[in-house]
Formats: C-alpha cells, structure tokens, sequence
C-alpha cells in the first residue's frame, strides 16, 4: 500500500504578486503552506529584486505549467543612467560609469530595434545551464560564462514615465525567454550610455494580471480565517489560449482512463477554429471542469495529461 501523501489535495491557480527580495522558491513555499497543499510549482521564476505577477500551481493545476511558461508576458523596468553592472541591476559590481544621459527622444527613437523577432544574448547571471552548471553559479565562481545568443520576440515597447534625467521606465509585452536585464544592457549600448535595471515588475503572465493578483499578506490572512480556498484560480487558468469542447460523462470516462474519443463533424469545426496554427491541443471538459488535456488527430481526441479533479 503506497503511502499517503502530505497535505491538502487542493488544485487550482495563485496569481501571486510577489513582493520585493523574496525568491519565487521562496514564494511557493509560503503558498503552499497557506494552503497544507500536497504539490506546488510556478510558472517562469522570478528574480528576487522583481516583483509582480508570479503564477502559482496547487495540486493538479500543475500539469498546466508547460503551458503557461510559453505565454507571453509584460513588464515595466526602469533605467538607471550612469553605472553598468556585472547583473545589470543594482545589486551587481560596477563595471563602467558614464555621464550620458540619453534624452527621452533618443531613447524613443532607439526603441524600434528592439520590437519583433530579435537575436539576444542572456545575461551571464541567469538560470540558464552551462555544462549541466547554471551560468549564475560560474558568474559569481568568477568564472567566463559565454551564452550563445538566442531568438526572442519582443512585441511592444514603449516609454511609461522619466521622472528625472538619471531614469526612465519602459512597458514591453514580449514572448518567452525574453530577458529585460540583456534588454536594458542592449539599449544602453546601442545609446552609448551605462545603464542597469533599478526597478523591475512584471505585469502579466498570460491570463494573469496585477488586477487580479493577490499578495502573500492577504493570502495569510485567508488562511487565519481558514477561507484561503476564495483565492482558488480554476485550473484550466493557464490555458486561456487553447480551445475548450464540452464532452459526455461518456466520453470523459474514456478520457481518464487514457483512451480515446471520436468526434462528431461538428466538434471537429469548433476545435479546427479555435485551433492556433500548427497546434492540436484542445481542453476536454465536462461538468465544468478539465477532465484531460487531448490532442486532436485524425477527428479523435487523444489524452495527454488526465486531471483527477
């Protein structure tokens, strides 16, 4: 008889706003407790001096993660002239100082380079694997850490606010991988100024927003009045972008045992609609609730991950 596992079976979605100088291993492990739940994960870390929206999964939510760690997301960043550093933010040793302080003009007109398909080179200090090593831990041994550079998409960027000369703070939405350290970095090259990030917030990880975000304070205070389940996302959460079918109790049956269903013409049209292309991914759900992420083949669906929910 397998052993019973620890905790609560609670599954759904946290759209945490994560606080200053917290890590986001951190923050799932404050979540979870909150919730005595028997699993967690997140959806893209999140760098201590970040704050903003950092998705957390309970439970079976976490078989969505995949999903939303390919969503796109938004940030807001602010410059800080004068000084660049080993991380780019303002944790980092000082490597170069400048007096250039770009006017908003220059920086507005330099912004276009960096919007669509871009080649970007990672920040050295990432989570990225180097040899099986993350690149921070060869960064901080002293050691070289050379990353190759990579295709991104960043889709808009705009000026937000200049509160003084020294600063100024920048709103993108961008696709994965993306990295606003390298970004401030390549701006403030192509510039030729010295600069770093001395905020940074992330605003939206697919479906979720600072709207609907809620902080860790208010989460423990729930969990005080036992009512932390009122912050509960429903699972399919994470995939916003991929279409839903209604299928029969039947049918469902089927799909949590790991077989097969056939669909009609009809359901066929609806799924191809909903479809984005080169994708066969469809939600099955019945009373409600996921009951399997499928994949659509030759007018059938066929289940990939099953939810016990």
């Amino acid at each position: 008889m397998g052993r019973r596992k620890k905790g609560q079976a609670v599954s759904g979605w946290i759209n945490l706003d994560k606080p200053y100088d917290l890590g986001s291993t951190q923050a799932v492990s404050r979540v979870r407790r909150i919730f005595d739940a028997q699993k967690a994960g997140h959806a893209g870390t999140l760098d201590p001096l970040a704050t903003g929206i950092l998705p957390i999964a309970l439970g079976e939510a976490t078989k969505t993660v995949p999903f939303l760690m390919d969503a796109d997301k938004a940030y807001r960043f602010t410059i800080a002239w004068g000084r660049t550093t080993a991380t780019y933010d303002r944790e980092g040793e000082v490597l170069a100082t400048s007096d250039v302080r770009p006017t908003l003009a220059q920086v507005e007109a330099v912004l276009p380079r960096f919007v669509g398909e871009i080649d970007q080179v990672p920040p050295a200090f990432s989570a990225i694997k180097v040899d099986g090593e993350r690149a921070y831990d060869l960064a901080r041994a002293g050691e070289a850490v050379e990353l190759a550079a990579r295709k991104v998409v960043v889709h808009s960027a705009r000026i937000a606010d200049a509160t003084d000369p020294d600063h100024v703070t920048i709103e993108i939405e961008c696709g994965k991988g993306a990295y606003v350290r390298a970004l401030v970095r390549d701006i403030a090259e192509a510039l030729g100024a010295c600069g770093h990030v001395s905020e940074l917030r992330r605003t939206r990880v697919g479906a979720f927003t600072e709207q609907d975000s809620v902080t860790l304070e208010f989460l423990e205070d729930l969990g005080h009045k036992a009512r932390q389940a009122e912050a509960l996302l429903p699972v399919e959460t994470a995939l916003d972008d991929i279409p839903a079918l209604a299928v029969t109790d039947e049918d469902a049956f089927r799909l949590k045992q790991g077989r097969s269903i056939v669909l009609v013409p009809r359901q066929v049209e609806v799924v191809k609609a909903g479809l984005k292309p080169g994708s066969r991914t469809v939600s099955a759900m019945s009373g409600g609730a996921i009951v399997a992420l499928c994949e659509m083949r030759a007018g059938r669906l066929e289940p990939s991950r099953v939810f016990n929910l």
